[in-house]
């Protein structure tokens, strides 16, 4: 699933007249880099959530015949439901057989969506993984060091601690930042059921990771960038071409 539904806030003025999705990079929209990236790992199948300038993103899978990919979106132009409600919104879409491999538009990077893959299914008892990195950034989620399990989240500038974590303040964590790519297994679809209309994944994630296995994964030599902002957008012509 990518989600692409985002007003784009932090591209604006760009996006007061398009979507984030379509914002080009390098001659090409944001969404054609992703897209390619997992054509190329083999992914067949996409759902892509639309909401801001939705029509925009409609038409431009169109006018390009799915690139080719069986691509379906989920509709929220009516009511812009966040990530995780977004993620439930779209439940319909996917194989209950099979984990969820979930990508923002704005993520550029070279993870090895295949790795990515194997490592989740050869650990047999983990729900759900997010890629991570020892990116700086003043909002972290914190792991176990020895499992790499989620604990919880921390606010390292205001001390604000969110999750497990916040209850037993003292344990040992590795903080780490999300790279706004996950993959999760179907069968923590029916814990969403009583949350409400719209709510954000990670916040799911703290919820549940008390009692689920969510785990962090760390790619070596991970290259990422979160080109969903005007002061990294400029950069990012540069960053696809160093990834490639």
């Amino acid at each position: 699933m990518l989600l692409a539904a985002g007003l784009g806030t932090r591209l604006r003025p760009l996006t007061d007249t398009m979507p984030k999705a379509l914002v080009p990079v390098a001659g090409q929209p944001l969404l054609y880099h992703v897209l390619q990236r997992l054509k190329a790992a083999d992914i067949q199948r996409i759902v892509i959530n639309v909401h801001h300038f939705g029509e925009q993103i409609i038409e431009y899978l169109t006018n390009n015949n799915n690139f080719g990919i069986e691509i379906h979106v989920s509709d929220e132009r009516g009511l812009l439901l966040d990530t995780g409600g977004g993620i439930r919104h779209a439940a319909h879409f996917f194989d209950t057989s099979e984990p969820v491999f979930i990508h923002n538009v704005d993520i550029l990077s070279d993870l090895d969506i295949a790795a990515f893959y194997r490592a989740f299914e050869q650990a047999g008892n983990i729900e759900g993984a997010l890629v991570v990195s020892k990116r700086h950034t003043p909002r972290q989620l914190q792991f176990s060091p020895s499992t790499h399990r989620l604990l919880g989240w921390q606010n390292t500038q205001t001390g604000e601690l969110r999750g497990p974590i916040a209850m037993q303040p003292d344990i040992t964590a590795t903080p780490l930042a999300f790279a706004g790519i996950h993959l999760i297994s179907p069968s923590l679809f029916p814990l969403m059921t009583d949350y409400p209309e719209k709510f954000s994944i990670i916040t799911f994630y703290l919820n549940i990771c008390g009692t689920h296995n969510l785990i962090g994964y760390e790619q070596p030599d991970f290259h990422f960038m979160d080109a969903g902002k005007l002061d990294t957008l400029a950069n990012a012509a540069t960053f696809l071409n160093e990834i490639r």
